[in-house]
């Protein structure tokens, strides 16, 4: 759960959760702590120091939901924020606190909006992650530099298990400095090479970074007002000018965007987000507004500004190599781009996986020679078929069955032709055939090498009806009783 400010008059409060069976303290508030109680002491004891102990059970999915909202709005100062699992975010603002007048700039804005979020937050400037971390955690008072600070925080801050915590305090080895100024050998022998390494880390010996709870987009724009907007004209025409100013530095890429994600933050430190895919690279600003219009419009409730967005970030997550238009003979570009576009209209008024395409792949098998999968996520690359000679009939069917259906088949030998054969309570009789058509089994990719190969035939019937039907196993090589299956019908 999110914690609470224990305000005068109050009583302290904690979380409590079950272990083996005993109900311990999991996290106590600044007042309970200053008391006494500490984190995985038993309730009985806990209750026995301080009667007036106020508990409420942990919830770990609400303090991760609650920790996430806060990362969220840690976006708005750098893309590069990462979760730290047990209750803090780490941020890493190497070329970004300058937009906010420098660290003590971009400190004081990011207190002013957390104070909506908890009445108890620690921050700290440090060159790692972990000395960060250590410092926003453990220091008590300020020091002349960095070095200074860490050296004087106790090995708690390396954050190592418990047992190892308490084997270097019995060796007297209480502080980063105490640690530091050991010989990394005998440290590790004695105490385990994650000691060393955790040391290393937090004084910057060792390359750390962090990793980042999103990837970071390709392309980011932002633009922040000081006075926030909330009309959605004002949204849309804020995101048409950052279009432009991506479509600037794609066209000095040679490159078009795929995906464009909009966040919109809003004064009272909730977020609005908003997507649009192209199943061809683009980078035109018309384009990209046009697309956003549609997502606004498509929306099942209206955009809420609250009291107004008072910054608003276009990203490019995937980009491409945008590739020449190529134009006909007879003038006019080729209607790929228009198709494209209409695409990308109906998919995100209707959902990218509304707009489906079918994409080749290789295989030889029928039912798997083509994947339907979102028209914005298939390649597009011309899908080569085998088309008959004028005047032939086509060699596939226009419909396949999935699965095969099984039928009934009479034939003069096991392994000739069919005759005669039984579907859905229907006899149908034979006049034409052509086949067969013989079909390997991808042996390569069954864990036991084996499969059954088909022998397909194009039959027609008296009616002048035309299925496509196979034999399913070579008689008495692969099996003594072959079944037959109708796959496809002809138009």
């Amino acid at each position: 759960m999110p914690p609470r400010s224990a305000g005068p008059g109050e009583t302290p409060f904690a979380c409590v959760e079950r272990v083996r069976g005993a109900i311990r303290i999991a996290a106590p508030d600044p007042r309970a702590q200053a008391l006494g109680i500490v984190p995985n002491m038993a309730l009985a004891d806990a209750r026995a120091l301080l009667p007036e102990l106020d508990v409420v059970e942990a919830d770990p999915a609400a303090d991760q939901s609650w920790l996430e909202r806060i990362a969220d709005q840690c976006d708005r100062y750098t893309p590069m924020v990462a979760l730290d699992p047990a209750d803090g975010v780490t941020l890493d603002v190497t070329g970004c606190a300058h937009l906010f007048g420098g660290e003590a700039g971009l400190a004081a804005d990011l207190e002013g909006r957390m104070r909506v979020w908890t009445g108890h937050l620690r921050h700290a400037f440090a060159e790692t992650p972990e000395a960060a971390q250590a410092l926003a955690r453990f220091q008590t008072a300020p020091a002349g530099s960095e070095d200074m600070a860490l050296r004087r925080l106790g090995v708690a801050a390396l954050r190592l298990p418990e047992e190892v915590a308490v084997a270097l305090h019995r060796a007297g080895l209480k502080t980063i400095g105490d640690l530091a100024a050991r010989p990394s050998g005998p440290v590790a022998a004695r105490f385990g090479a994650e000691t060393t390494e955790a040391l290393a880390r937090l004084l910057g010996r060792m390359d750390s970074r962090i990793q980042p709870r999103r990837a970071p987009p390709a392309l980011f724009f932002e633009q922040r007002f000081h006075d926030p907007i909330a009309r959605t004209d004002d949204v849309l025409a804020t995101i048409g000018a950052l279009a432009e100013q991506a479509a600037e530095v794609l066209a000095e890429r040679d490159r078009g965007g795929r995906r464009f994600a909009v966040r919109l933050y809003r004064t009272d430190g909730a977020t609005r987000d908003l997507g649009i895919e192209s199943g061809l690279p683009l980078r035109y600003p018309a384009i990209v507004i046009r697309l956003f219009r549609e997502r606004v419009a498509a929306l099942a409730d209206p955009l809420d500004p609250g009291f107004g967005f008072d910054m608003i970030r276009l990203a490019v997550p995937m980009v491409e190599p945008l590739a020449a238009t190529q134009l006909r003979l007879e003038g006019g570009a080729v209607s790929e781009e228009a198709m494209a576009a209409l695409v990308d209209r109906l998919g995100v008024r209707l959902g990218r996986n509304r707009i489906c395409r079918l994409a080749p792949r290789d295989t030889h098998i029928p039912e798997q020679g083509v994947l339907t999968m979102a028209a914005v996520d298939a390649p597009a690359l011309p899908v080569a078929w085998d088309a008959p000679e004028p005047g032939e009939p086509p060699l596939r069917p226009i419909h396949l069955f999935d699965p095969p259906q099984r039928i009934m088949v009479m034939a003069e030998v096991p392994d000739g032709p069919p005759h005669r054969f039984r579907w859905r309570r229907t006899l149908y009789d034979v006049t034409r055939f052509e086949g067969p058509e013989r079909i390997a089994s991808e042996w390569w990719r069954r864990a036991d090498g084996a499969g059954l190969t088909r022998d397909y035939y194009r039959v027609e019937d008296r009616r002048g009806r035309r299925f496509w039907i196979f034999r399913h196993g070579l008689y008495e090589r692969e099996t003594a009783d072959p079944g037959w299956y109708v796959h496809g019908l002809f138009a």
